[in-house]
């Protein structure tokens, strides 16, 4: 498996990328401290709205949410709610009592909806190793599953995806009292950089392959940036338990120090070859968009190909 980074540009006026979809022919991102949702043009990525998820006041003056009061939104979904809309589910991260928080955008409106993620939060926390924050990265959606990637920085041994019945969990989201749903847990162990462990950053669901991103920071902290000292993209194959990942780098070998925020597929070019859209997150306010080629097989015969891109 190889990832070459093939383009990025700056996304002038859009902070702290941290998730990235891809619906027809548009691209949206959140950034971790940022009050709104943004459209990008998927082709172009230029930014053609911005969607107030809520009322910052003066808080994003600046343009920027402080630390301490963000909802940290780490998390972007597709999905159809359950009275038959579709649209996106926004989570933050956990990590923080103010960060249990999300909305509910349906693409037709885009009116937010509010979310409390407080119960369904609780129920995952209650499942860490000692000693661990709960600091949801990414998600995504199969048609029955919603997959929930736990980034535990600092320790190889607990990179996390939390596998929950997706109806259920609407359910909980959606009508009070409803039982906490079922949950299933995959423990990952990710490549070291620097004995440094990646951890799990974005993820989307295409083509039948679970994809994800992971980067890696010199820190053992939840909240507190560290050092970035690169990023790998691949895919998890959920009924194994295995992830498949490759260090990101530029055409010429040049390693790539881009901290991969959002994973999504642009198009597939070959079977076993597709050019994703990446985000990153500088930790000061920057973000970029980068295109890459993710080449999952290496055989020339292109009917044998697709039979290990279906396994």
């Amino acid at each position: 498996m190889t990832a070459t980074i093939l383009t990025e540009n700056s996304l002038s006026g859009l902070p702290s990328a941290s998730g990235v979809e891809i619906i027809g022919p548009v691209a949206y991102v959140i950034g971790d401290d940022s009050p709104l949702l943004y459209q990008l043009d998927a082709a172009t990525l230029a930014i053609t709205a911005r969607i107030p998820l809520f009322d910052a006041g003066e808080a994003f003056a600046s343009g920027r949410l402080a630390k301490p009061g963000k909802p940290d939104l780490e998390c972007m979904a597709a999905l159809v709610w359950p009275d038959g809309r579709p649209g996106l589910l926004l989570l933050g991260s956990g990590s923080r009592p103010n960060r249990a928080r999300g909305w509910f955008v349906p693409t037709e409106n885009a009116v937010p909806e509010p979310v409390d993620l407080t119960a369904l939060y609780a129920q995952l926390a209650a499942l860490l190793p000692a000693g661990v924050v709960l600091n949801l990265e990414a998600a995504a959606t199969t048609d029955a599953e919603l997959l929930l990637f736990q980034r535990t920085v600092g320790r190889a041994d607990a990179a996390l995806l939390f596998v929950l019945p997706l109806a259920e969990v609407l359910r909980l989201l959606t009508v009070p009292g409803s039982p906490a749903p079922a949950v299933h847990q995959l423990v990952f162990e990710l490549p070291l950089l620097g004995g440094c462990p990646a951890g799990f950053s974005g993820a989307t669901f295409a083509d039948g392959l679970l994809f994800v991103s992971a980067s890696v920071e010199n820190t053992a902290d939840a909240v507190l940036d560290g050092a970035v000292l690169g990023s790998y993209v691949g895919v998890v194959d959920v009924a194994t338990g295995r992830a498949t990942l490759a260090l990101l780098a530029w055409a010429d070998g040049r390693p790539y120090f881009g901290k991969v925020e959002g994973v999504a597929v642009r198009q597939q070019l070959a079977p076993g070859q597709f050019e994703l859209l990446l985000v990153t997150d500088d930790d000061a306010g920057g973000s970029t968009a980068a295109t890459a080629h993710l080449v999952l097989v290496f055989r020339a015969d292109a009917s044998r190909a697709r039979q290990l891109v279906a396994q």
